[in-house]
């Protein structure tokens, strides 16, 4: 993989992860609704979810991958009853009341909104499709070397990761705004809504 393909792959994978997506809805919703850590938490998930994709398809188990559809499946409902019930506790709580102080509880919510944000992705099935059949487009997957591994791995983490993080910028940002304005229930409904539906769809779409 020489650097111009390098980039066309980085291009490719930011305008992937920044089409609006469960995933991007998760990590604005526990940035705007708890702190921006949590949200890059979330997005540190989804970084380390697309990786055990890559990996699969950089070994050629995308077939092995599907006849595991039923453990997907399982994964992919779990991790939808899971975003259903972070925007019922959204729902529930008093504005404001879900900022969590710097301690113990907030470092467990730190770990909830990572391994959301991992199971969530684990939960896409096509994902391992996805980058199945993007990779050989930039490299002969028979003949890897442990550099373009490295390269997939750096260009993966960097693409994902930092679009994912812009957005948890943005849901602080917009909490920020609309705790200016006295909107922070209003917002903190609005994110509970969006878990709530994102995780329906999530858990159970087709």
């Amino acid at each position: 993989m020489n650097l111009s393909e390098a980039i066309i792959l980085f291009g490719i994978m930011v305008a992937l992860a920044a089409l609006p997506s469960s995933s991007v809805a998760l990590v604005v919703a526990r940035a705007a609704t708890s702190d921006i850590t949590n949200g890059i938490a979330a997005a540190v998930g989804i970084v380390l979810g697309d990786l055990v994709f890559v990996a699969l398809a950089i070994l050629g188990l995308s077939v092995v991958a599907e006849t595991l559809g039923s453990f997907f499946a399982l994964v992919k409902i779990l991790g939808g009853l899971y975003l259903i019930y972070l925007g019922i506790k959204l729902l529930k709580s008093k504005p404001g009341s879900v900022q969590a102080p710097i301690n113990a509880k907030r470092t467990r919510g730190l770990a909830a909104s990572l391994i959301a944000g991992f199971v969530l992705t684990l939960g896409d099935l096509k994902a391992i499709l996805f980058y199945a059949s993007l990779l050989p487009m930039f490299i002969n997957l028979s003949a890897i070397n442990a550099h373009e591994v490295m390269a997939i791995v750096a260009i993966t983490i960097i693409a994902v990761g930092s679009v994912k993080i812009s957005y948890a910028i943005f849901g602080v940002r917009v909490a920020s705004f609309a705790s200016r304005q006295k909107y922070a229930g209003a917002c903190q409904k609005t994110a509970g809504g969006l878990l709530i539906g994102t995780g329906s769809y999530v858990a159970f779409k087709a």
